[in-house]
């Protein structure tokens, strides 16, 4: 039995999809930082960085950062379909799990929380701090889809680890309504990821409830 320790709207929503991919067994522990009603705890004991989504394996060993868990699943669960059987696909698309990660994901982190970044900073530098990260992670996003979108590592027909990632976290800032104007036909093939019933369910669950 698997234990994922997030909320509702976070990365945990990636997690939890390719968890239902693989047909694992789990519980979901509600803890956050940014929540006092919360198992903020014993999050604090498994993570150090209090960061979501934490996964405990069924071993009892801990596991962090959402691509690594991804990454992870896929290959304990080979037949889920999270990574490709073809090296080449595979390699791809770890190239791209790890640019979300990387790139997206932790511009976001500026974006929500710019003071962690320049603590002795003004709330107008905090703010101008903020306003060049999303400009930056909008960048980014437009950068993946010429990349990736259209490649043969992007099966929104048939979405794995890449395509969850990046149906969660494109979600956030934002992003969503800006690549619907710069990359309409990426900003379409997430809205078709979205239709399969394992990220439906989980979308329903975190973003429609």
């Amino acid at each position: 039995m698997y234990k994922l320790y997030g909320t509702a709207r976070s990365g945990s929503a990636a997690i939890e999809m390719a968890l239902k991919a693989c047909g694992a067994k789990y519980s979901v522990f509600t803890a956050s930082s940014w929540q006092e009603e919360s198992d903020i705890d014993a999050l604090r004991t498994l993570n150090p960085l209090v960061q979501i989504p934490t996964l405990v394996l069924p071993d009892g060993s801990v596991m962090t950062e959402s691509t690594a868990i991804i990454i992870h699943l896929g290959m304990e669960y080979p037949d889920s379909g999270l990574l490709s059987s073809e090296a080449r696909v595979r390699a791809q698309q770890l190239r791209g799990l790890v640019y979300i990660s990387a790139n997206c994901y932790a511009a976001v982190g500026i974006i929500d929380y710019p003071e962690r970044w320049l603590p002795d900073g003004s709330e107008d530098q905090n703010k101008l701090l903020a306003k060049g990260a999303l400009q930056k992670l909008y960048q980014q996003w437009e950068i993946f889809s010429d990349v990736f979108y259209g490649s043969q590592a992007w099966r929104a027909e048939r979405p794995g680890g890449l395509e969850i990632l990046a149906c969660v976290v494109t979600r956030w800032s934002r992003a969503r309504e800006r690549l619907s104007h710069s990359r309409a036909g990426f900003c379409s093939s997430l809205v078709e990821a979205e239709k399969y019933p394992v990220i439906r369910e989980i979308i329903g669950q975190h973003w429609q409830a």
